[in-house]
């Protein structure tokens, strides 16, 4: 058999080599919010202002500023349950039932400095340090009963002596799990303790332990002479000998027994500060009573499950419900109650008539005396708000205020609290509509019809007005390839009169525009203007021309072909129509009519065939037909006749 060994140094090496260190690197606040996969205890350093918090699915715990962002975290923490502070919070204890273990840590920068191995079949559970000690909870291994262990961190386990001392509850408790357990700096050396058995609800414990001394003594046992129902939570009442059970129920105590003292509204968990604040979960709410009070005095919408105060009372951190898991919030000014403010306005009101406001100021706490509202009523001429006289609170905290709006459009009215020493500040803002002054606004020349290219002037007439005496004129023309084009814009004269000029070559719709003003409502009117087409037919090819009657005629040979060339307006895709007719008898009779496309350059040429006989008098016109042309850019427009004549 052959034997291989090492050095100490090479030992050592190959040891720290296979330690996960899980502490990351402490580094200045991130924008990063806190988040945890399954919270596991919470416990909050008044002294450095930091939050940590324990997260069991991710076996760590994080550390996080009191605005709710990460600053530092520590893995390795195998079923992290609770967390506890050092009286002097320097040290973070942390209840590890994964690995049986309670783990201490630097509070400033989690580095762990000890893990002290508890012996239990289920634990260590809840944690709390005081009278100089860290004590836990858990499960026996012999009865399988909650019970109460702790950690002497004054003890060196080096020197023989374990730091951890197991079975210290003073009496059996009979329930089969680990109690929950509080403590309160206010009350050195005092725990209380309090659980319900999973397997049998009618086993209920509720106790406080003084842990002061060398061995744990019963201050109070709940003796069972009524039901508890179901202890799922439980605090020490700062400043009296209470108990709270649930977030609900105080219990007093005293020479060594319970009475029942009283409830806050239905709850689930709470947390109580310092000085005495209850913050209790209820449903998707945390509110904030006064002790012994039955009515909030500040109530959160956050569907918290896990809360703790900060020791200064400055404020609550929950943690509360997200998707991903549960998210770090700090709910700020939780001594500060929330009044309600109403505003009723009427819906709406004429301009320059006296309207009346009113609302009431409701606080759950009671509002000082002589308490102001401050009004501010914003509108088109005060569009950055104009102060209104303050109003001071009826008895009732109802108000009433009188206004005229000077404006029309939409008014604001916003009344604000400023707040005061035990109430935050509150603002609310009703609207009513004031209907502004129609104006008398006219456009002429609509439906009138002009040849191809005539200038156009067309007035605009606005009647009286506030301020605003400007008016725009705008024209478009018909078709798709001409924009709509600011014509003139400025104010009117003395008669209220303003015009501008349009170049008839298009049907063309002209907009007057008044774009209102504080107290006048904008308008707008339209008037539709209808250009003909310029038109023209030359004829070729004839030998003279003379007048049959009054008439003047182009005169062909019988055999030759008349070259009849129309000049037209050109629109992209027009045609125009050739209209024919003979005259027989001293009536003209008309021939089938037939489009021809206008080229790029507007000319359309049609070649007629010679008849091939004498005596035949024709005449041909180029029409531009609205709508059947190709387009509807232009009315309809007529050519003049050209006759024609047929000789030998």
């Amino acid at each position: 058999m052959r034997t291989r060994s090492i050095s100490t140094a090479t030992a050592l090496a190959v040891f720290f080599s296979s330690v996960v260190l899980g502490v990351a690197a402490a580094g200045p606040a991130s924008a990063v919010t806190a988040t945890i996969g399954s919270p596991a205890g919470i416990v909050v350093d008044g002294v450095g202002q930091r939050v940590f918090v324990g997260d069991d699915s991710n076996g760590r715990i994080i550390a996080a500023d009191y605005n709710g962002r990460l600053l530092d975290s520590v893995k390795g923490i195998d079923g992290v349950f609770d967390l506890a502070l050092s009286d002097d919070g320097t040290t973070l204890y942390a209840a590890a039932r994964g690995s049986h273990e309670i783990v201490a840590l630097d509070a400033a920068t989690l580095d762990i400095k000890a893990r002290y191995p508890v012996a239990a079949s289920v634990g260590p559970l809840h944690v709390e340090f005081t009278g100089g000690k860290a004590w836990f909870t858990y499960e026996g291994q012999l009865d399988g009963h909650g019970n109460l262990g702790s950690v002497d961190p004054a003890v060196d386990p080096a020197g023989g002596t374990d730091p951890v001392t197991l079975g210290q509850l003073p009496r059996d408790s009979g329930v089969g799990s680990g109690p929950f357990i509080d403590s309160d700096p206010s009350a050195p050396g005092l725990l209380a303790v309090g659980a319900t058995d999973f397997s049998d609800m009618t086993k209920d414990l509720m106790a406080v332990v003084d842990v002061s001394g060398a061995t744990p003594q019963v201050a109070a046992w709940h003796n069972g002479d009524y039901s508890l129902h179901y202890v799922s939570d439980i605090d020490l009442v700062p400043g009296s000998s209470q108990v709270l059970i649930d977030g609900t129920d105080r219990h007093a105590y005293a020479d060594g027994k319970f009475t029942a003292a009283g409830a806050y509204p239905a709850g689930q968990r709470a947390d109580i500060a310092p000085n005495g604040l209850v913050a209790q979960i209820s449903d998707a709410n945390v509110s904030v009573y006064r002790p012994g009070a039955t009515k909030p005095i500040r109530t959160y919408a956050a569907d918290a499950n896990t809360l703790a105060w900060a020791p200064d009372a400055s404020r609550i951190f929950a943690l509360v419900s997200s998707p991903g898991g549960d998210t770090l919030k700090a709910l700020t000014d939780p001594t500060l109650n929330v009044p309600s403010l109403t505003v009723n306005a009427p819906s709406t009101a004429a301009r320059g008539s006296k309207l009346t406001v009113t609302g009431k100021l409701s606080a759950t706490v009671p509002l000082p005396s002589g308490a102001r509202l401050q009004f501010t009523r914003t509108d088109l001429e005060s569009p950055k708000g104009k102060s209104l006289p303050a109003v001071t609170l009826k008895a009732d905290g109802s108000y009433t205020v009188t206004d005229t709006p000077p404006a029309g459009g939409t008014v604001t009215y916003k009344v604000a609290y400023a707040g005061d020493a035990t109430h935050t500040a509150v603002s609310a803002s009703d609207k009513v509509t004031v209907p502004l002054t129609k104006p008398t606004l006219t456009l002429n020349k609509n439906g009138n019809v002009y040849n191809h290219g005539t200038d156009v002037s067309f007035t605009a007439h606005l009647g009286s007005t506030y301020k605003n005496r400007t008016v725009e004129i705008w024209a478009n023309p018909f078709g798709g390839d001409k924009p709509n084009k600011l014509l003139k814009t400025g104010k009117v004269n003395s008669s209220g009169n303003i015009s501008a000029t349009v170049d008839m070559t298009r049907d063309t719709e002209v907009t007057a525009v008044f774009k209102g003003d504080t107290r006048i409502a904008p308008r707008t009117v339209k008037s539709t203007a209808y250009a003909r087409v310029k038109v023209s037919t030359a004829v070729s090819r004839h030998y003279k021309t003379a007048k049959i009657g009054s008439t003047s005629y182009y005169w062909f040979h019988k055999n030759t072909e008349p070259l009849l060339t129309t000049t037209m307006s050109y629109y992209k895709g027009r045609k125009q129509r050739f209209d024919f007719q003979v005259n027989s008898g001293g009536k003209w009779y008309s021939g089938d009519s037939e489009y021809f496309a206008l080229g790029t350059n507007g000319k359309s040429a049609v070649r007629l065939s010679a008849p091939g006989r004498s005596g035949i008098k024709a005449r041909m016109r180029s029409v531009y037909v609205n709508g059947s042309s190709g387009d509807t850019v232009n009315s309809t427009t007529y050519g003049s006749w050209k006759y024609l004549y047929f000789s030998n």
